[in-house]
């Protein structure tokens, strides 16, 4: 099962977004039906390398903010065009 180690995002909006970029950060949600939707910070080269992974796509994942483990699966991810960097990802709860 695969780890990831997420903070909580308390910024919205593309100027924000465009700095973590620059900081080898990347923004992200976490998003469930009957559950609150919570903004993420993520790293860009650990969530990079690991996405290379096949089972990273089908497995559940664990996902760490803070001190709680939420287990998770990857529901969608934004990339560049021309680029090898990802945008955005996004996580619904298992």
């Amino acid at each position: 099962m695969l780890i990831i180690n997420a903070e909580i995002r308390l910024h919205q909006g593309k100027s924000f977004n465009r700095k973590l970029r620059i900081n080898d950060k990347m923004p992200g949600i976490l998003y469930g039906k009957n559950q609150p939707s919570i903004l993420l910070i993520l790293d860009h080269n650990y969530i990079f390398n690991i996405q290379k992974q096949l089972n990273f796509y089908k497995k559940n994942v664990f996902l760490f903010i803070k001190d709680e483990k939420y287990t998770v699966k990857v529901q969608s991810i934004q990339r560049r065009t021309f680029q090898s960097k990802l945008l955005h990802i996004d996580f619904v709860y298992v």
